[in-house]
């Protein structure tokens, strides 16, 4: 008996831990919706450490949407629709998983390009 619950305690923190957010899903959302105006996504990322992307993360992204619905930069204004989408919301964790994944102080380097 504590043999079949260790394994189905151990599946379901697999599981669970699994589903929570993923760096690929992160890098996809990331070449779907950004690299249209963060051309190389490489340098983009690596720009902040996890420490300052964090802090555009919180709360679902909304410092990060934050930032680009004040820009008046012509790229930025494009990309408002999709900050103010059900989309991003739910696709901040995965975000927020790739950009720690690759960012300055993680010694990793993304394959966007």
């Amino acid at each position: 008996m504590n043999k079949f619950l260790i394994s189905v305690l151990s599946i379901s923190i697999f599981t669970s831990i699994a589903l929570d957010a993923a760096v690929y899903k992160g890098q996809r959302e990331f070449v779907k919706k950004c690299v249209k105006c963060h051309k190389s996504g490489q340098v983009f990322v690596s720009t902040k450490k996890k420490r300052e992307w964090n802090v555009f993360m919180k709360n679902k992204g909304e410092k990060l949407a934050e930032v680009h619905m004040q820009s008046k930069n012509e790229d930025a204004e494009d990309s408002h629709e999709y900050f103010e989408s059900r989309g991003f919301t739910k696709n901040s964790k995965h975000l927020k998983d790739f950009l720690f994944e690759y960012a300055a102080d993680s010694g990793n380097v993304p394959a966007c390009n």
